[in-house]
Order: structure tokens, then C-alpha cells, then sequence
């Protein structure tokens, strides 16, 4: 039995309940999304890699990725179509994870404060906003954002699950002049300074041998000297592959399996 005004009654009552309901029960956004934050009055702008099965019953792994000094800019996207964004394109099933992909100001560096605190502030949003499980985040980061990779791996010890940097390094090239760039330690011996601060952190170190932006004596140093302070380390050396190491260091299809698998304690 039906009675008068009682079809209108459960649809305003269902309305009510799917209004009730929170942003991500109404609409689990997936793919790339934009994102913003304001430190200290000025706007960042990132992106967020939401995997296609993400849903708020789990706790997700978060990768936080570092882009070069070719993506720098405020519009928030570029940050995503180089290196990590590219491979997430090509092999989306390989990423089961949230990928946070910060934006470095022009003329700025990943290893100056001001960059440091947008990218570890667009990662706890992201952390907050898409359940991040806080046992497996990771950092990686190609060239500039290797560097990067290398500092806030270090300067976070403990954070981070795994660190994978990409034709990066301690020292800047001789010659180099680069703006607001600087090396990430200035201790008599870097490569060991890093190497103590990073630990026990599991890094897997990707370098092409004829790079001639970053030396790769930078990457092999670091390695290294983790291998000497008694880390976890794995290193790929690219033989006759110049800057572009990243796109063959993405591609390994080994690479995603071993970083998901590492979790802090």
C-alpha cells in the first residue's frame, strides 16, 4: 500500500542522507587532481595522484615526488608531465598509491626552506585527505628533485620508508649557476654527512654513465658512502644514458613492487 505524498517523503529523505554524506562517500575523485596551499601568504600549487581503487576503508601508500629544474613554475601542472607523471600515464596498474607532486618556484631549489615546507605541507594535506598510511610514505626525485631527494631524505630521517633519487646529488657541478641553487651539506666530507642521516633507510640510486648535467661521480660517491656507514642501498648505472635517466628508472618494472614493499617499523 502506498500512501499520499509518500514517494516524495523517501526521495527527500534519501536527498538528506546523500547531502549527510562526506565529499569522498558523495565522490571518490580519482586520476590527476589540483591542489592548493598557501604558506606563509603565497599560493602552491600541486597535484595529487588518486589511484582508480581508492577508497576510504584502507590506509594508502604515498609517494611524494620531487621534478627537475625544467618543471619549475606556479601553474601546478607541469610538476606532472615529466618523470613519475609520465610513468603513472604509461603503466597506471603499477601505482596502487597516492602521488603527491609539489611544484618548485622559478628560480628557486628543492633544498631552500621555502620549497621544503610546501612540499612536506602538500604531503600531510595529501596524508590527511586520501588516508596515508604513515608507515609507507616514500620520496623520489630526478635531478634537482634528486637533490632534493638526498636533503629532505636526510634532514626527515625516519620519515620516509625508502628514498629513490634520480641522476641527482650532494655537490652542484663546478661551474655551475644556477640561481638560489646550493649544495645540500656543507660538511668537510657531504656524501658521509648524508649517508649517517639517512641510515638504515632503504635508497635504490638510478644514474645514467654519461650524464653530463649531474656527474654521475655524485651518485656513485653517495652510494658509496652509504655503503661504508652500513645502509641499505641498491644502485642502477645507465651505461652511455645521459640526464634522462628517469624515464629507464621509472620504466624498471621492478622498481614500484620493491618501494611498496618497504614500511617502517
Amino acid at each position: 500500500m502506498t500512501f499520499p505524498g509518500s514517494r516524495e517523503i523517501l526521495l527527500g529523505t534519501l536527498s538528506g542522507l546523500i547531502l549527510a554524506l562526506p565529499g569522498w562517500a558523495r565522490r571518490q575523485e580519482t586520476g590527476f587532481l589540483d591542489r592548493v596551499t598557501v604558506i606563509g601568504g603565497v599560493e602552491y600549487k600541486y597535484q595529487v595522484f588518486v589511484p582508480r581503487g581508492w577508497n576510504a576503508n584502507a590506509k594508502w601508500p604515498v609517494i611524494l615526488f620531487l621534478h627537475g629544474y625544467g618543471e619549475e613554475g606556479s601553474d601546478g601542472l607541469l610538476a606532472a608531465d615529466e618523470g613519475i607523471g609520465t610513468a603513472i600515464r604509461k603503466h597506471v596498474d603499477r601505482f596502487p598509491a597516492v602521488v603527491v607532486i609539489p611544484q618548485c618556484r622559478k628560480e628557486d631549489w628543492w633544498t631552500n626552506a621555502p620549497m621544503e615546507a610546501a612540499a612536506l605541507e602538500a604531503l600531510d594535506r595529501s596524508m590527511r585527505e586520501f588516508k596515508g598510511d604513515p608507515s609507507r610514505i616514500y620520496l623520489t626525485g630526478l635531478s634537482m628533485g634528486g637533490y632534493g631527494t638526498w636533503a629532505l631524505g636526510a634532514k626527515c630521517s625516519g620519515r620516509f620508508a625508502a628514498l629513490v633519487p634520480i641522476c641527482g646529488g650532494v655537490r652542484l657541478p663546478p661551474g655551475d649557476k644556477i640561481v638560489n641553487a646550493h649544495d645540500t651539506d656543507d660538511s668537510a666530507d657531504p656524501y658521509a654527512a648524508i649517508a649517517k642521516k639517512i641510515g638504515k633507510t632503504p635508497v635504490w640510486v638510478f644514474h645514467g654513465g654519461a650524464d653530463p648535467v649531474v656527474p654521475v661521480t655524485e651518485s656513485r660517491q653517495m652510494v658509496e658512502a652509504l655503503k661504508a656507514a652500513g645502509g641499505n642501498v641498491r644502485y642502477t648505472e645507465y651505461p652511455g644514458v645521459e640526464h634522462n635517466s628517469w624515464d629507464k628508472a621509472y620504466d624498471e618494472a621492478e622498481l614500484l613492487p620493491w618501494l611498496l614493499s618497504q614500511k617502517l617499523p
